[in-house]
């Protein structure tokens, strides 16, 4: 019975205990003791303690039911990673979940590189040859006053866009609860900052926006979370730096996070971050703020998210070391799902400026010139999943910079422009 049970919650991806209920129990309880061939009298009142046995064994027999049809309807919600900031229910008291991930693809780019790695390496970095994107490995523990969590992973984007110190860490952190809805956490993390994730199933594309590219990946330090209702979620942040697990100077980064769900598909966050990156040897201090704010929607037939960015620092200006400097950045994305999901047809629209590289540092064009990166990008795209945990997809993207930088290269010459295809398979437990 149980088998046929788990076989009816893999296909329809729902939780059976809600329509059995008590049937569930005692046809469960029935088994039990007929299994067990125990005679009529063990209901008597001086075996009433086996009896209570099976009693806790038939609801932890309904606990692990309720918590694989729970894991098996995340396969369908990972897109956006909408759920980063809810706090881990603890209906089901102690649980701990191991899961893995993998993603390879081939690549083409129309710019010529000395090195293994496209400019903005992050996914599918290698051009005209396969890769693995990554092998990941996780796990995590929740109950009622701690969880904890763990990652690790390897391939191309550990390598091209990860840190160079605990490079095969991607996260690690362990929470306490403070009061029922108030937690602290502190560790390693996945950055909480922008719409997409360094997991390309978890994006619309499977490439990523050069804003994502040059928005923290990792972080390290403390987290308060305080989910103030079901539908609002308030954090304060302390990390070592901007995107760095490792401290690379005196300050440290402070941000703020504020995360309203209009329903358990739609929500709006604002995220800000607060910091220092300069040298210590730095006579004016460049006082970095950079602020997030994104929409996320996953309906049944409609996904959609839109991402704006602001960021300003002080003493940054390329032409007056003096004066603060500025960036901003724009992504629209959007997927139609057809067939009940299993088709999807996807697009991307990204804009990205930041004249005195605030964040891009040092680039050169053809004249080797100091200029930031101003750019425009389109990304289009299919993905087929033919099954709920697994993906193919198929993309071309095209990017282009402003006149004066002229930052790719092919065939001795220098472009403004660049051309892109993808070619990914991933499969997720």
């Amino acid at each position: 019975m149980l088998g046929a049970l788990y076989q009816k919650i893999g296909q329809e991806g729902s939780n059976p205990l809600l329509h059995v209920g008590i049937g569930f129990r005692v046809i469960l309880l029935g088994l039990l003791l007929f299994g067990f061939g125990l005679p009529m009298q063990v209901f008597g009142q001086e075996n009433w303690n086996i009896f209570s046995r099976l009693e806790r064994r038939v609801h932890n027999l309904e606990q692990k039911v309720l918590a694989d049809s729970i894991r098996l309807s995340e396969y369908g919600k990972s897109t956006f990673y909408l759920y980063k900031y809810l706090n881990v229910s603890d209906s089901l008291g102690p649980q701990i979940h191991f899961s893995g991930y993998a993603d390879a693809y081939f690549a083409t780019y129309s710019d010529s590189v000395a090195g293994d790695y496209q400019k903005f390496p992050t996914s599918a970095p290698r051009s005209n040859q396969a890769g693995l994107n990554m092998l990941y490995f996780a796990g995590n523990y929740s109950s009622k006053r701690a969880r904890a969590n763990f990652g690790l992973h390897f391939g191309d984007i550990a390598n091209s866009a990860w840190s160079e110190k605990y490079n095969m860490i991607q996260e690690a952190n362990v929470g306490i609860a403070l009061h029922n809805r108030l937690w602290v956490d502190a560790g390693f993390f996945r950055t909480h900052i922008g719409m997409e994730s360094i997991q390309p199933r978890e994006n619309i594309c499977q490439s990523l926006a050069v804003t994502t590219y040059f928005e923290p990946y990792y972080l390290s330090g403390a987290k308060l979370s305080f989910q103030a209702s079901d539908k609002l979620v308030l954090q304060l942040n302390a990390f070592n730096g901007f995107n760095t697990f490792v401290e690379t100077n005196r300050n440290k980064a402070l941000g703020a996070s504020l995360v309203y769900y209009f329903n358990e598909n739609t929500a709006l966050t604002y995220n800000a971050l607060y910091c220092d990156e300069s040298p210590v040897t730095r006579a004016l201090p460049q006082n970095r703020l950079y602020n997030d704010l994104y929409f996320v929607h996953r309906g049944k037939h409609l996904e959609l998210g839109a991402e704006a960015n602001y960021g300003f620092e002080t003493n940054a200006n390329l032409q007056d070391s003096t004066k603060n400097a500025f960036m901003y950045s724009f992504i629209l994305a959007c997927k139609l799902k057809l067939a009940k999901g299993r088709f999807g047809i996807y697009g991307r629209g990204e804009m990205f400026e930041d004249s005195n590289e605030i964040l891009t540092g040092p680039v050169e064009n053809q004249y080797h010139q100091l200029v930031g990166i101003n750019l425009i990008g389109g990304t289009t795209g299919m993905e087929w999943r033919p099954i709920p945990n697994g993906c193919l997809r198929v993309e071309g993207r095209y990017l282009h910079t402003s006149d004066g930088e002229e930052i790719f290269y092919r065939h001795g010459n220098y472009y403004h422009y660049r051309l892109e295809g993808i070619v990914a398979m991933c499969v997720w437990f």
